[in-house]
């Protein structure tokens, strides 16, 4: 498996995951576009993804790296419900706007 990183690449590696999580995070909150939301959550799961690794490598075990395996699925199954849902709200008020999503289901 390698050597282990060192305690300042752990550091850069953490501030850059939770650099990814946080921007996912205040795009998922302000933004209504479904579309720009649901990256907004794969950009939150790529943020995880990055600290396991980095966790993983700095232990020298594979549990990490099993576990970004997946947060990966759950990641690719969210995004199939994603376009789902935005073809079926597109469809039915032809915007992409979340506040119609209440609209549809009211």
């Amino acid at each position: 498996m390698g050597e282990p990183i060192n305690d300042v690449a752990l550091a850069h590696f953490l501030l850059t995951g939770g650099l990814l999580f946080v921007l996912g995070m205040i795009g998922f909150l302000i933004r209504r576009n479904l579309i720009i939301m649901f990256l907004c959550t794969e950009l939150m799961f790529q943020g995880v993804a990055v600290t396991l690794v980095a966790f993983s490598k700095f232990h020298l075990d594979v549990s990490g790296q099993t576990f970004v395996i997946f947060v990966l699925t759950i990641a690719a199954a969210e995004a199939a419900l994603a376009l789902g849902l935005v073809v079926l709200l597109f469809r039915s008020k032809h915007t992409l706007d979340a506040e119609a999503w209440g609209e549809l289901n009211g």
